[in-house]
């Protein structure tokens, strides 16, 4: 009979840090999910250069800080948890990868795209911001709802599956979802950020992407729910938190429709706050979930580091993060005024130029 790793009741020390890396992803969707649904939107509301260079220079100086909440996260897991993330990274590997690369190309992009200034050159850059966009708003989705709705894992993390079994319907429903959950906020976000034609086009795009992502999310979320409470993968799913997302979903189209950008933006913020929170909770007090039978899933207290490493980890974190966050919020203070086609400071030449 196969050896099943030990399982405990998790330590104050292990919740904490599953609570705070949740709340790392958290803020790296809130704030990359805006990043990449621009990058997902340029092509369909941009009509010339000028408007891609607007779309672009919204995200310009904020794009790359995102990106510090998913190294943070990953430092995170591996310090906290090792055995997750050397888990996820074996049997993700390859999407993780395609995910990695996309990103990375997509950052080329910002930088590259104003280095020549030829219609082919230009062309090739923003399809790498638009794949490099898309591609992680689907992946993302993909692999977190592997999280919960469970992998093929057997005893000590041993990893049985390979890449399509990463694909199945749920998991594709979950990308959908994100995908489609990124775009609208990135719509948002062009309505509060950018201006004239732009944000037309940004408001209009929201009021039809809408009802579509609410249609997604209702039937992602309900799935969910629904499996939580019919299979032994029940964590903590409370009815009330989905039910508040897809209400304040519900309202995104009006608020666009009323040029209410600004009520709009927060609004898909906490949907996706809202949405990865229920993840995250029906995940409890696991960390990855087992297709092939419930006590080969891994837990909190079978994958985290010793005590006095998650000591020391809380020591520092509690010394940093307030600088990290005081810089960021400066940041977005610096540059938080609308970006036109008129403004020749704004739009003299792309991001890295």
């Amino acid at each position: 009979m196969p050896h099943v790793l030990a399982a405990t009741s998790p330590s104050g020390l292990q919740q904490f840090w599953f609570v705070t890396i949740a709340v790392l992803w958290l803020g790296y969707f809130f704030l990359e999910g805006f990043d990449f649904g621009v990058g997902v939107l340029m092509p369909f509301l941009a009509k010339d250069d000028m408007d891609r260079r607007v779309m672009i220079n919204t995200i310009g100086p904020v794009w790359d800080g995102n990106e510090v909440w998913l190294i943070t996260a990953g430092g995170a897991t591996f310090a906290a948890f090792p055995l997750w993330y050397s888990t996820v990274f074996s049997g993700f590997y390859l999407a993780l990868f395609v995910l990695l690369a996309a990103l990375i190309f997509r950052g080329m992009a910002f930088e590259m795209r104003s280095k020549k200034d030829t219609v082919s050159w230009r062309r090739w850059w923003d399809l790498a911001i638009f794949w490099g966009s898309a591609l992680p708003a689907l992946l993302w989705g993909v692999a977190f709802a592997d999280f919960v709705h469970g992998v093929p894992l057997l005893a000590n993390a041993t990893w049985t599956g390979n890449f399509f079994d990463l694909v199945k319907p749920y998991a594709l429903l979950g990308g959908l979802t994100t995908l489609s959950l990124f775009t609208l906020h990135g719509a948002t976000f062009l309505g509060l950020k950018a201006d004239g034609e732009v944000r037309d086009r940004a408001r209009r795009s929201g009021v039809l992407l809408a009802p579509l992502t609410l249609v997604l999310t209702f039937a992602f979320l309900a799935w969910t729910y629904t499996t939580a409470h019919t299979t032994h993968h029940s964590g903590l799913v409370p009815p009330f938190l989905p039910i508040l997302g897809l209400v304040m979903l519900a309202g995104v189209g009006w608020l666009m429709r009323d040029r209410l950008e600004g009520w709009a933006f927060v609004t898909t913020a906490l949907v996706i706050v809202i949405f990865f929170t229920t993840l995250f909770l029906n995940l409890y007090p696991r960390v990855l979930v087992s297709s092939v039978s419930p006590r080969f899933s891994l837990t909190l207290s079978q994958t985290a580091s010793q005590h006095y490493t998650l000591k020391v980890m809380t020591i520092v974190a509690l010394i940093f993060t307030p600088f990290v966050l005081v810089y960021q919020s400066w940041t977005y203070w610096i540059f938080r005024k609308r970006v036109r086609r008129t403004d020749p400071t704004q739009l003299t030449s792309d991001v890295g130029s």
